[in-house]
């Protein structure tokens, strides 16, 4: 099922009041699930998921969920992942809620002296706490509005299935991919809500509420050169690191051909409406079938963000060399990591590469293969829920298809078959992302907010027989 992208974009929404919020106990339940999960250590390297996982599945047989409804499940003690479900009246594949329970590493030195990462403190219309953003905050609210589900005695008219899981982050135990190769049945679904979109708020005003249906795959190679070396008193033009160096820096001046999608092209469209002057005009230059080469050039120039939405990247991340101070350096080693477009075949970046660094001394290894991750098609029921809901929320604010630059456990269920599309409802700053950083934090009224529109979005989509 595929929904014509130009229509969507041109079809005018209808506005209706926003939709009063109700800071009651739905708030607050969402609220003490996700201090509940912040406060659980979740780290590959210290923590466990199945303890988080334990305790969202306590909560749910409080709610009334059947003991067979609801299993914590994984490979070993540490990497549990939790799986329930919802019933409904079986006219439907299930759609399957998923986020993921582990976070990255983060030190409480490397935090404002007042903050503890796995302390949830609410401070100054925030939630503190590693994972707030990513990706704990989703799964308090799946929780939480699950629970709704079930005590207002809603019956879908297909099954709900929630899955919250192990190492999205990183680590050896990916929660998406030993569910999909040992319990398939448990999680398999027509379509799958996940991370990845979000709301994008200018001067504190909602403007856009995305919708991921397409990500890059993480590609990393090795570039190293080696030689004798020697001592440092005798310098020789073939140092390891000067050759080295000069094939980086003839990778910093390359840029990959641009390239656009059906997802790409309607976000440049709809970003278009939200810019003015110069950079408005490019961003519907550089959605047309053939972009316009200028347009595309000032784009680049003026946002990371665009310039990586219309071409693969590849960018050096580690640098290191040389053995001793008073030696000539016997190796010098970059890892480059790339964020390929979906559908690009990573052999054939790597003989593009080879040919930007032009450099037969400098060989390249490949580190982390990349997984094909192929767009999800827009479903008009989805893009229809969307820009009702938006707008009953926030008025005014645009529905944009987006492509992740980042990679999420998105991928595994797309290459299973299971159209998946990243649907969050939470509004931030843009210029202000803290998710595996310092201070990490979530707008309380941005989670209260996205709570009840993930809500009405999803009993909206399961509702339909």
């Amino acid at each position: 099922m595929r929904i014509s992208l130009i229509a969507f974009l041109t079809a005018a929404v209808s506005v209706s009041p926003a939709a009063a919020q109700d800071p009651g106990q739905y708030d607050r339940e969402a609220r003490a699930i996700l201090k509940e999960l912040v406060e659980i250590n979740t780290t590959d390297s210290s923590g466990s998921t199945t303890k988080a996982a334990e305790a969202v599945a306590a909560r749910l047989k409080a709610a009334g969920f059947p003991d067979s409804d609801v299993q914590v499940l994984g490979p070993n003690a540490r990497k549990g992942n939790l799986v329930a479900r919802l019933r409904g009246r079986g006219a439907g594949k299930p759609i399957l809620l998923l986020a993921h329970l582990d976070v990255v590493e983060a030190r409480k030195e490397d935090w404002s002296p007042d903050l503890d990462p796995f302390a949830f403190t609410e401070r100054d219309g925030y939630f503190y706490g590693r994972g707030t953003t990513d990706d704990k905050g989703q799964a308090a609210v799946w929780v939480a509005n699950l629970v709704r589900y079930k005590q207002e005695g809603f019956v879908p008219a297909r099954d709900i299935v929630l899955a919250l899981t192990a190492d999205e982050e990183g680590g050896d135990s990916n929660g998406v991919r030993w569910l999909l190769e040992n319990h398939r049945g448990l999680i398999d679904a027509e379509y799958a809500l996940n991370e990845g979109g979000g709301g994008e708020l200018r001067n504190g005003k909602p403007v856009a509420n995305s919708v991921q249906a397409a990500e890059k795959m993480y590609y990393s190679v090795a570039l190293e050169v080696r030689n004798p070396g020697g001592h440092s008193s005798l310098p020789r033009k073939d140092n390891a690191i000067y050759r080295l160096a000069s094939g980086l820096t003839k990778l910093a001046a390359f840029d990959f051909p641009v390239e656009l999608n059906e997802i790409t092209r309607g976000f440049f469209a709809r970003m278009a409406e939200l810019e003015s002057g110069q950079v408005a005009a490019d961003l519907r230059a550089a959605a047309q079938p053939v972009p316009d080469s200028a347009a595309v050039a000032r784009l680049a120039a003026e946002s990371p963000l665009y310039n990586s939405m219309m071409r693969s990247t590849c960018v050096a991340t580690q640098l290191s060399g040389g053995h001793a101070e008073n030696a000539l350096p016997q190796l010098a080693r970059a890892v480059v990591n790339c964020r390929l477009l979906p559908g690009s075949d990573p052999r054939a970046v790597e003989q593009t590469l080879k040919k930007a660094v032009a450099d037969d001394a400098i060989i390249f290894t490949t580190i982390w293969e990349p997984v094909a991750s192929p767009a999800s098609p827009l479903r008009p029921d989805l893009m229809a829920a969307m820009a009702r809901h938006t707008t009953e929320l926030w008025p005014g604010a645009l529905v944009l298809p987006v492509m992740s630059t980042g990679a999420t456990d998105g991928l595994y269920l797309r290459n299973a078959g299971i159209s998946t599309y990243g649907v969050e409802g939470v509004f931030s700053d843009p210029n202000d992302v803290r998710a595996h950083g310092r201070d990490e934090r979530i707008g309380i009224k941005a989670f209260y907010d996205a709570r009840e529109f993930l809500y009405r979005l999803v009993k909206t989509l399961a509702g339909a027989s």
